[in-house]
């Protein structure tokens, strides 16, 4: 088997009150005329605002790009790089949850390259030639877009997420800030922790994973599986909020070095066509997928299981998949995470879509990292269950 590759941002700022070292942290790597991408709502919270001064006190001078959408769509991105275009910009910040922050990554690689589609450059092509430096501050404990080399876009011809690979989308620099996310709703909290959640079991059980990301995704499952649900039910516990947020980054950390698998592959599809948040839709599939996978790896998820507190090393491995299993119904339970009919989907159309969403999920090249590889009936099916479950 050949050596693992890791990759990290060159530098990573972690902690209460690191959004106020951006300046330090762009002066460090020689930047300063950064191109910030948010989005409307952040742009006017206290937060944005903090960040623009900062900048400015330090005598950066920053244009701030603040229409980025919930799953960024070819033409998002296209205005985001129109934004851009003559302001001589030698690096760009995302800022906000996983869409601004995939909007920075593609806007940097495209303005790198002169321009350019999005959909040239999806799985299974592989895009390592460096774009403009992205500075990546998450405001949400999930995605962990700030320490991955992925990015997601969505094609509006065909209504397909649009994986993109490569070390070109890893963020140089990480500015990991739980007090940001402090004032987060409880339905973003949940989605978003469950999101991290998935990114930690997938990239340990993805038959990519190595002695690296074994490590920081097991020790990812440590720090949420006891604080998210504080976490959403205590916005303002801080040690919480702390925990979720280093979390997501290591769970970051443990997937972009080892890959997802089944859940996000089943996962984007369902954002695409039914404009369902991406933490969401994968905490819809989280407990069926893994009752299908673990048959293949029950080691593996067994090993989950004892890092989230669930089992104990002299729990069998059959008792402790069962726990796993058992906790994860539960915890959508607790969280209150609907199913896709409860959700509110059309039944006629879910089930009209299963066979292109089928097809969708296997060509993104993520159920290929599962325990258990699926075939297309296979991801049919457990659409299905996902409907009744």
């Amino acid at each position: 088997m050949p050596g693992a590759v890791i990759a990290l941002p060159r530098v990573i700022r972690i902690g209460a009150g690191a959004l106020d070292e951006v300046a330090a942290v762009l002066s460090g790597l020689g930047l300063s005329r950064p191109f910030i991408v948010t989005d409307r709502f952040l742009a006017s919270q206290p937060a944005a605002e903090r960040l623009s001064a900062s900048l400015t006190a330090a005598g950066l001078r920053a244009v701030t790009f603040a229409e980025a959408v919930p799953d960024p769509t070819e033409a998002s991105v296209a205005a985001a790089l129109g934004a851009m275009a003559g302001g001589n910009h030698d690096c760009v910040i995302g800022f906000g949850g996983g869409s601004p922050i995939d909007t920075a990554k593609a806007v940097a690689v495209l303005a790198a390259r002169g321009g350019g589609r999005m959909r040239d450059l999806k799985a299974p092509h592989v895009e390592d030639r460096p774009g403009l430096p992205v500075i990546a501050i998450p405001t949400t404990a999930g995605t962990g877009s700030e320490a991955t080399r992925f990015t997601i876009v969505t094609d509006e011809a065909t209504d397909e997420k649009m994986l993109c690979i490569g070390q070109a989308y890893l963020p140089v620099a990480a500015i990991v800030d739980y007090e940001l996310t402090l004032t987060k709703p409880a339905r973003l909290t949940a989605d978003t922790g469950i999101d991290a959640l998935t990114h930690a079991i997938e990239g340990y059980v993805s038959r990519r994973a190595n002695p690296f990301s074994d490590g920081v995704a097991l020790t990812a499952m440590r720090a949420i599986a006891p604080n998210l649900r504080a976490a959403v039910r205590e916005p303002g516990n801080r040690a919480a909020r702390e925990a979720m947020m280093l979390g997501a980054l290591q769970a970051g950390i443990a997937f972009s070095n080892a890959s997802v698998a089944l859940v996000h592959g089943m996962s984007r599809p369902i954002g695409a066509h039914f404009h369902v948040a991406h933490g969401l839709s994968n905490a819809m599939l989280l407990p069926v997928v893994t009752a299908f996978s673990a048959t293949a790896a029950p080691g593996r998820y067994a090993d989950c299981a004892r890092a989230m507190g669930l089992a104990t090393e002299a729990t069998p491995d059959e008792e402790a998949v069962e726990r796993l299993l058992a906790e994860l119904r539960q915890l959508n339970a607790d969280l209150e995470v609907p199913s896709p009919r409860a959700y509110g989907i059309d039944e006629g159309r879910w089930r009209g879509l299963i066979p292109l969403m089928a097809e969708q999920a296997l060509a993104s090249g993520s159920p290929a990292n599962n325990p258990r590889i699926p075939s297309a009936a296979e991801i049919a099916a457990l659409y299905e269950q996902a409907w009744q479950a």
